[in-house]
């Protein structure tokens, strides 16, 4: 089984209580191993995924469920 990872953006300045309940919510989706924000780098977000299980623009999309301005930055 291989992992991935994925960079993503996020526009919305978020506080300490909404990064760690969307790290939470994010490891809990299907395929997502764990997601990770920076504490000096707080718009940009760490997901280890599983890409025989969902592709980027998936991870991408869950974010944006979840109302946030997310974009992929790399891979």
């Amino acid at each position: 089984m291989g992992t991935g990872d994925i960079l993503i953006h996020i526009n919305e300045e978020l506080n300490e209580d909404r990064i760690h309940e969307l790290e939470q919510d994010l490891g809990r989706d299907p395929g997502i191993f764990c997601a990770c924000m920076n504490e000096k780098t707080r718009h940009l977000l760490v997901v280890d995924y599983d890409p025989v299980e969902i592709k980027p623009s998936g991870i991408v999309h869950s974010i944006r469920d979840r109302g946030l301005h997310a974009q992929m930055i790399g891979l």
